[in-house]
């Protein structure tokens, strides 16, 4: 393209898109068609973007105008609206924590201890049996003709053991009456008789014996007290002495047992309470911790700590006598290890924790809160126990604590209630309470 028709070009584009044409004045509003002809041309686009600009910061300061003004307490020196309770002195039981598992102190798998053909099954299932009630019978055909056997073979032997007696007899009183009657080897070969036909004899009624006590293994008995679960054989059935599963299943439900683990880091401080005779007392909840809870006390404690895992078993025996707890039943375990008497209580809530530790908002007299630092001891997730840092009676900050600082102003909005009740504070100790998060070791 040449020189001269570059120019062309330029000057119709510039024409197309000139604000100044006659084009865009017609289509323009009449405030830039009077500006057109007050301004120069230079800077009639700069006055535009600057009057546009101006018109956005009159409706952003509009917009801001018509917005409610801040709550109170938002801006600096004002009061903050905040809930309070009261530190009190009490008794707080401190309480560890475990998932359980409900064990059965006894079970017992009955088996048959003979092979043969099942006849009768003679309990109902889920029957409570006593030690000795006779459960299911077996054939008992061949085990009595193995005692006819035994006591058959047990007559001879006995026979033979007696003509050797009489004969050993007789040759002793022919010896006696006739010198060189009987010779000495014939005597020794019939003492030598006589010796083993009574160990036949022995054998025989060891045998007898034997045969008898199948006999009586037809006769399948409960072994201990307890429940018997579901039937696992059915009449006509062959049972063998090596079934794995038997025939039935009899558990002892009262007493029963529940096993927990707890932190091997709270070991040390239980073992001294344990090993000192305390009864500890154990509450177990079920998983959703509805229902009355069981209530027993610690029985053993493992003798080494999982390593996989950090922590060690323990035992607690309930009594269950309503059989609120089942074999195998999942459950949460509450061990009261101690009772703290008449300690500083502060309702969790108000305990925050900072770069310097654990501290409280503390209302003066003014309605102004100081920050106090606190030394904290257990706690069960609703309360925790002040070692030091408050005293009982002070009022501290429970809700509302974002936006205060140390001397800020504050409203009360309400009151809390207090962490314990009259009677906690007169000494009574508090039942452990189900929480999430029970009470560490101080």
């Amino acid at each position: 393209m040449t020189r001269p028709a570059q120019t062309v070009v330029r000057k119709s584009i510039r024409a197309e898109f000139d604000p100044m044409s006659s084009d865009i004045t017609d289509a323009a509003p009449p405030f830039v068609g009077a500006a057109r002809r007050l301004l120069p041309r230079r800077h009639l686009a700069r006055w535009i973007t600057a009057a546009l600009l101006g018109a956005l910061a009159l409706g952003a300061w509009r917009y801001r105008a018509a917005e409610p003004p801040p709550p109170p307490g938002g801006g600096r020196g004002a009061a903050t609206a905040v809930a309070a309770a009261e530190i009190v002195r009490g008794d707080f039981p401190v309480v560890y924590t475990g998932l359980g598992t409900v064990t059965a102190l006894v079970t017992s798998v009955v088996k048959a201890q003979v092979s043969g053909p099942l006849l009768k099954v003679r309990y109902t299932e889920g029957q409570t049996v006593e030690a000795g009630d006779i459960l299911a019978e077996i054939d008992p055909r061949p085990f009595d003709l193995a005692v006819a056997q035994a006591k058959a073979q047990l007559q001879k032997d006995e026979a033979l053991l007696q003509n050797a007696e009489r004969d050993l007899s007789r040759y002793e009183t022919l010896r006696a009456k006739i010198k060189d009657g009987v010779s000495a080897q014939q005597l020794d070969t019939q003492h030598s008789l006589i010796g083993q036909y009574r160990a036949a004899v022995e054998m025989d009624r060891a045998l007898l014996g034997q045969a008898e006590l199948n006999l009586s293994y037809t006769r399948i008995a409960a072994p201990i007290d307890g429940r018997i679960g579901l039937r696992l054989v059915d009449p006509g059935n062959i049972v063998q002495t090596n079934d794995a599963n038997g025939i039935a299943v009899v558990t002892r439900l009262s007493p029963i047992t529940v096993i927990f683990t707890l932190p091997e880091v709270k070991l040390q401080n239980l073992l001294r309470r344990f090993r000192s005779g305390e009864r500890l007392a154990v509450i177990a909840y079920d998983r959703e911790h509805a229902g009355e809870p069981a209530r027993g006390v610690l029985y053993a404690i493992d003798n080494q700590i999982d390593a996989t895992s950090g922590t060690v078993k323990l035992r607690a025996e309930f009594p269950n006598d309503g059989e609120t707890l089942y074999p195998n039943q999942f459950v949460n375990a509450e061990l009261t290890v101690e009772v703290l008497k008449g300690v500083v209580l502060a309702p969790a809530a108000a305990i925050q924790r900072g770069a310097k530790g654990p501290f409280v908002y503390a209302i003066d007299a003014d309605d102004k809160v100081v920050v106090r630092p606190v030394r904290l001891g257990p706690s069960d997730g609703e309360r925790a126990v002040i070692e030091a840092g408050v005293e009982a009676g002070q009022r501290v900050v429970v809700e509302g604590v974002d936006k205060l600082r140390d001397g800020a102003r504050i409203t009360l909005a309400h009151a809390a209630g207090a962490t314990q009740t009259k009677e906690g504070r007169e000494g009574t100790p508090a039942e452990p309470r189900r929480a999430a998060s029970r009470a560490a070791a101080p």
